[in-house]
């Protein structure tokens, strides 16, 4: 079921190859500063006259506020809502481009793998490799979320 809107789903649900897009979020230069002030205060994330100077000609965002963005924009469509059971961690973590002020993203997952389990037979882990793009269609992060999801019924 690629791109098709289905909304919270339990492990078996899921088929590798599905695909999850989100709708799109526009960060502003208020938005980079706020959270680049709180969690990640270089100067290329807080000073505009400092990173006008720098490497990438003006602000840009924190690569974990994408990170944060892209999770959020996933988790607004709805597909993984009362089966969500936390995660245990992620892997693949890459950025790929920078996002400046008001570049607008959307997160794209792709179910990699559905995996129940053995010891605990009411859930599972399920792999989604994820990215963020932006207005271009540019690939600026790559993420797989690991997810223990609850499966139905059980």
């Amino acid at each position: 079921m690629k791109g098709a809107a289905r909304a919270n789903l339990f492990l078996d649900d899921f088929a590798v190859g599905d695909r999850f897009d989100s709708k799109g979020m526009t960060l502003t230069e208020a938005d980079i500063v706020g959270f680049a002030r709180v969690w990640d205060p270089q100067p290329f994330h807080i000073d505009a006259e400092a990173a006008r100077a720098g490497h990438f000609g003006g602000i840009i965002a924190s690569g974990f506020h994408t990170l944060a963005a892209t999770f959020r924009m996933l988790y607004q469509t709805g597909f993984l809502v009362d089966a969500n059971l936390g995660g245990p961690g992620l892997d693949e973590l890459r950025w790929l481009r920078p996002v400046k002020a008001g570049d607008t993203l959307h997160a794209r997952a792709t179910v990699k793998e559905v995996t129940p389990s053995r010891s605990k037979p009411d859930r599972g882990i399920l792999k989604l490799a994820a990215e963020a793009l932006n207005q271009h269609g540019e690939t600026v992060m790559t993420v797989t979320f690991i997810i223990m999801v609850a499966r139905a019924g059980r």
